[in-house]
């Protein structure tokens, strides 16, 4: 099965070139030119490797490392015109490297390589976990995508289960309604809270959760939302 790659690239000049050396070299790559488009392929597929510019439209690329880390480890790789110091510390705090442009299409290679071998040894390495049992009666099926709370499954919409799912992966972090907004529904400025605040409310009721006395969902005010579910 060929390697899959998803660059993230809004310049076309750039954006071509990189996509036909990839392609030269064998590997399968999806180019996406907006930061939200980028974001969306990722979550329709599994991907090997993201290559990710750092201004983008609709959404900027430390955005979507941010995004793509909530729900996975694979290998990043931040392409920028930004040749700072500072601005190189700032990328690498949701990328696993750092490139500044121009740069050398064999470098590029050279990197990307690297990275995906790394990620086939951790890949050999680590144990899928089907799913997870908590405290107090909740288990979450990751393969199925099905929530059971004291033994009855409960249904949940897409997006309900994609928030306990984003939550749960993440426990103890703190996402703002803004950042749930983003990754859930692939839009990139949140007007209105109601649509959040809605869902959350549906998914405490579903899951028996109180909230002045949660055991899963946990309101931080004036902040967001985290998960506090005790795994057995």
């Amino acid at each position: 099965m060929k390697v899959k790659l998803l660059l993230i690239e809004d310049d076309a000049a750039i954006g071509r070139i990189v996509k036909d050396t990839m392609e030269q070299e064998g590997y399968l790559v999806t180019w996406a030119t907006t930061g939200l488009e980028g974001l969306a392929d990722f979550q329709e597929q599994p991907f090997d490797l993201v290559l990710v510019d750092w201004m983008l439209p609709e959404m900027d690329g430390l955005t979507v490392c941010q995004n793509i880390r909530w729900e996975s480890d694979v290998p990043i790789l931040m392409m920028s015109a930004r040749k700072e110091e500072a601005d190189k510390v700032e990328g690498l705090q949701g990328a696993d490297d750092y490139i500044a442009k121009p740069f050398s299409l064999e470098e590029l290679k050279a990197r990307v390589a690297s990275h995906l071998r790394r990620w086939r040894r951790y890949n050999k390495q680590e144990e899928v976990e089907e799913q997870t049992a908590y405290a107090n009666g909740l288990i979450i099926d990751w393969q199925r995508e099905i929530v059971i709370i004291n033994q009855q499954e409960i249904a949940l919409t897409q997006k309900e289960f994609a928030l306990v799912k984003l939550l749960a992966k993440n426990p103890s972090q703190t996402f703002t309604k803004k950042e749930l907004y983003q990754y859930i529904w692939q839009q990139a400025t949140l007007e209105d809270t109601h649509t959040v605040t809605v869902h959350i409310k549906a998914l405490r009721e579903k899951l028996n959760d109180s909230v002045r006395h949660p055991y899963f969902i946990q309101t931080v005010w004036g902040r967001g939302y985290r998960f506090i579910g005790e795994p057995l």
